[in-house]
């Protein structure tokens, strides 16, 4: 691992000790044994890394801040984050990949949102629950419960309706996004899971970049893949979720307007969103969090254990969700945005 230092930028060379062995601590693998030094510069990304620089009006230190915060010791962090008023942005880790579990909710209802305005169905058309006796719902509840809800079943419902996984991909390179992989149905999924340790292994399958999450974020929310009435569809469910309280939304006041999606599986925890500065600028934010606990956690099954390794990975993403805000709220005012903010009340 130490040769991978040498590719930090210039900037990133003057952080303290601890945050460059927190980047240096349990080498991850790739799965399927791919060998890891070998592919290590095209599936980690390690030129990119590093976080980008920051103008001086952005809080001083900021990427050093989210750095420390984004301490992998435990496990593996990823972060990614871009104001959309000005193009700045920041990564630590941000092309590597991670399991999206339920975060890939967000490219499966743009995909058929994206459906929608090609005229191929429409958000009344009605796709059955995929369990005995699952009762008929609309696309437009199919699509507000598995965004605001989580719910798996209504995802599965409109994943088939699209055509599966390969349709989402290929929606996902069509709109220029390549760091995304979905392989499975989230009822095959949640029923592999914790075959791979997140914390240590990176899986390809079902896996994205917290840069191409934040960029999907950005994307939709600038309008450049859906109709103005299909972007309102997603932000508003978006802005209506309820899972994950003690994650993004912990970090931030009511006025940020957070519209966001989380994901859970065994030994990881995320949440992407969009939040406002208090000065009304959106900042798009893709946040992946694994380990954080000892490995006690995966050898013994007590529920305390586990509930402390929830509570710590929720408690990463919060505090990194607080420091973006106040990082990116900290500089010149600069109200400039792409779409009005029209969901969440506004």
């Amino acid at each position: 691992m130490a040769g991978s230092m040498g590719s930090y930028s210039r900037a990133f060379a003057t952080f303290t000790a601890a945050v460059a062995l927190a980047f240096a601590g349990a080498t991850p693998a790739l799965a399927d044994g791919v060998d890891f030094e070998a592919a290590f510069d095209s599936t980690f990304g390690t030129d990119n890394r590093a976080p980008r620089s920051f103008d001086a009006v952005y809080e001083p230190g900021l990427e050093t801040r989210i750095a420390q915060l984004a301490d992998g010791a435990d496990g593996r962090i990823g972060v990614y984050a871009i104001d959309l008023s000005t193009g700045r942005e920041i990564g630590i880790l941000a092309d590597q990949r991670f399991p999206m579990a339920s975060t890939s909710k967000v490219a499966i209802a743009a995909t058929y949102l994206a459906g929608v305005d090609a005229g191929r169905w429409s958000l009344t058309s009605e796709f059955r629950l995929p369990r005995r006796g699952g009762a008929w719902l609309t696309a437009q509840e199919h699509l507000d419960l598995m965004i605001s809800k989580s719910c798996n079943d209504c995802t599965d419902a409109l994943l088939a309706a699209v055509g599966g996984p390969g349709a989402v991909n290929a929606w996902m390179r069509q709109a220029g996004i390549a760091d995304f992989q979905l392989s499975r149905d989230i009822a095959t999924l949640i029923r592999e899971d914790g075959r791979v340790d997140p914390a240590s292994i990176v899986d390809i399958k079902d896996s994205a970049t917290p840069r191409a999450m934040g960029q999907l974020l950005a994307g939709i929310y600038q309008g450049r893949w859906l109709s103005a009435n299909s972007r309102r569809v997603l932000m508003n469910a978006m802005a209506e979720t309820t899972t994950g309280k003690r994650r993004m939304r912990s970090a931030l006041p009511s006025s940020a307007n957070l519209a966001h999606k989380t994901g859970t599986l065994s030994r990881t925890a995320s949440d992407i969103g969009i939040f406002h500065t208090s000065d009304g600028r959106p900042i798009a934010a893709a946040i992946y969090v694994t380990g954080q606990s000892p490995s006690m956690e995966f050898e013994n099954g007590s529920r305390r254990h586990k509930l402390e390794a929830r509570r710590q990975r929720d408690w990463r993403i919060a505090t990194i969700t607080g420091a973006l805000y106040q990082g990116f709220g900290n500089r010149a005012n600069d109200t400039r945005v792409w779409a009005d903010a029209d969901y969440g009340g506004e």
